[in-house]
């Protein structure tokens, strides 16, 4: 993988003497997170990013001297140290996960790492250390020293010596999104959105009230003066007045909101010759229906601010699937990705690279955290196609155990190899064993003559037909990485190489997600000779079509190059139908 433009800061609390022009501001922060209580929007995408964060993995890499980062090996120290910050992978989800939310709310958080033999946490083992992350309102930098609040507990932090370092005393790194303008300060998708949050509660508390009125939702009721209900059989011929009647019906809606009663008017009784009906006045206003208008108006225009796509705050309830792995993909490259370089520069600048220098590692300053997003990536038809591929021996062990999610420590050993293959072996000579041979009395009329249909499963295609398949997949693939060389799968700092590479294998080259072979129509038109030529060789058109589409797709979404030899096993199923 290549090195990404870092824009994150981070740093560790050391005693020096920071010297700004003017005061930083970060007063807006504690807005930031009584919104994130009050407005549910605001917490299902701080969720969004931190849940998909705490799904990627920390790795320690080398920067090789071409820019790409190299894993680091399993024995190398880079390793070991990567591999115990937080206490290993369960706990730097969970390092991971607060962040996602610390990053995208008040753009910044606090990472205080103690010796556990001082601490004596039952979740770190005694000789490692303790990880806690800490929000801005529980990390109070003060001349000398920090005060964090360590569950519910005030913890003072005593500042470090910059230029003596101590590797196993207590730690504390400050990790931020810098603002473009100034950037000691932190920055965030919800600093921006202050003001339009700010609105979005004054509309949810219009809406509110709107729904509690019952002089809005009921009116009032005029009635003519002197209306009277017929009484009942056990009234004694007394009359009863209809005033009283609502009013117990008014006393039942308050007594009980759900019940029918709640939706009575108020009454009020006017003289007869004012009025000669009933009469029901409603006190509707305009501003009802706009007021609802203007929040969803609001809740939009707040995704829209966000780091990731708006159609994940909003619903995608009108996204194909194909979409849905679209917009997906695109939340974790402009939204999780860069949030993820946030927390690994800060790991490696003030944790890996400070350890490995002080242990004297040489090339010390060449080793840095980094991260994995593969396992969030993993799609349930790339896996599928990944396996189909496998099968068909155009893809090695190592892609298959890939795009399955599964890590190269997974691969089997040289022993359970050999044993597995011994398995086999003995399996098949059994099945061998099993089968004798038989004679079998054919009727007077039949005779052992090869018939001339053979059945479904003994059919094969014929030469033209696997060159015409293969002459109709080679046009698909040129015409569509022509397509992809004017979107933005290709940058323009890119097309230049792209000129270089033969059409029908870009594909290989770029990166394309599978949505996007039909959001920029590379299949389109593709297929408009499979009539003509389903009807030379006597076979479905429409099965030959879906079967070249979907062999095309999975080849495009799984970057792997066209080989004549697969072209027999796409048009199989159509064989097998034709006969």
């Amino acid at each position: 993988m290549t090195r990404s433009d870092l824009t994150a800061a981070a740093s560790r609390y050391i005693n020096r003497k920071v010297r700004t022009k003017g005061s930083v501001n970060q007063s807006w922060q504690s807005r930031a997170w009584e919104l994130y209580h009050l407005v549910p929007e605001v917490r299902f995408a701080a969720t969004y990013i931190g849940n998909a964060m705490a799904g990627a993995t920390l790795y320690a890499g080398r920067r090789a001297d071409d820019g790409t980062i190299e894993p680091a090996p399993n024995n190398h120290r880079a390793s070991e140290i990567v591999n115990q910050i937080a206490g290993g992978p369960d706990g730097q989800a969970k390092l991971l996960g607060a962040f996602g939310r610390h990053l995208t709310v008040p753009g910044e958080g606090w990472i205080v790492v103690r010796p556990n033999s001082e601490v004596l946490s039952p979740d770190s083992p005694e000789d490692g250390h303790d990880w806690r992350v800490l929000s801005t309102r529980e990390v109070r930098p003060q001349p000398g020293k920090l005060t964090a609040e360590i569950d519910g507990e005030d913890t003072e932090i005593a500042a470090g010596d910059r230029e003596n370092l101590d590797p196993d005393g207590p730690v504390a790194i400050r990790v931020w999104e810098p603002d473009p303008e100034r950037a000691i300060e932190a920055d965030s998708p919800v600093r921006s959105s202050l003001d339009l949050l700010e609105e979005l509660l004054l509309l949810n508390a219009a809406v509110k009230a709107i729904a509690r009125s019952r002089l809005t939702g009921r009116g009032i009721l005029l009635v003519p003066k002197g209306t009277r209900f017929p009484t009942t059989s056990t009234q004694g011929g007394a009359e009863d007045d209809l005033i009283e009647i609502l009013m117990t019906v008014a006393e039942t809606a308050i007594r009980d909101p759900e019940s029918a009663a709640a939706t009575v008017p108020i009454v009020l009784e006017v003289p007869a010759e004012t009025i000669a009906d009933f009469k029901l006045l409603k006190f509707e206003s305009t501003f009802d229906e706009l007021a609802l208008k203007l929040r969803e108006e609001a809740i939009k225009r707040f995704a829209t601010g966000l780091e990731i796509p708006a159609e994940l705050l909003l619903g995608m309830g009108d996204t194909n699937h194909w979409g849905a792995w679209m917009l997906t993909s695109e939340a974790i490259r402009i939204g999780v990705e860069p949030k993820l370089a946030t927390v690994s520069y800060a790991l490696t600048q003030q944790w890996l690279r400070p350890l490995l220098e002080a242990e004297g590692v040489d090339d010390w300053h060449r080793w840095l955290v980094w991260y994995d997003t593969a396992p969030l990536r993993v799609r349930t038809n790339r896996s599928e196609t990944a396996l189909q591929a496998y099968d068909r021996g155009v893809i090695s062990d190592a892609a298959l155990r890939r795009e399955t999610g599964f890590e190269e420590s997974d691969a089997p050993t040289a022993e359970e190899k050999a044993a597995r293959k011994t398995t086999t072996d003995s399996q098949d000579q059994e099945q061998e064993q099993d089968v004798t041979p038989t004679t079998v009395d054919l009727p007077v009329d039949e005779t052992a003559d090869e018939p001339s249909t053979l059945p479904a499963s003994a059919q094969r295609a014929s030469d033209g037909l696997l060159a015409a398949a293969d002459g109709l997949i080679w046009a698909a693939l040129s015409a569509a990485g022509e397509k992809l060389k004017r979107t933005p799968v290709c940058p323009r700092s890119e097309r230049a190489r792209a000129r270089e590479i033969q059409s029908a294998a870009l594909h290989t080259a770029l990166k394309v997600e599978p949505g996007q072979v039909e959001q920029f129509a590379l299949l389109d038109g593709a297929w408009e000779r499979v009539p003509e030529i389903a009807t030379r060789y006597g076979i479905d058109a429409a099965c030959l079509a879906a079967s070249l589409d979907s062999y095309a797709r999975e080849l495009i979404a799984a970057g792997i190059e066209h080989s004549y030899d697969v072209v027999p096993g796409v048009v199989t199923t159509c064989l097998r139908l034709a006969a």
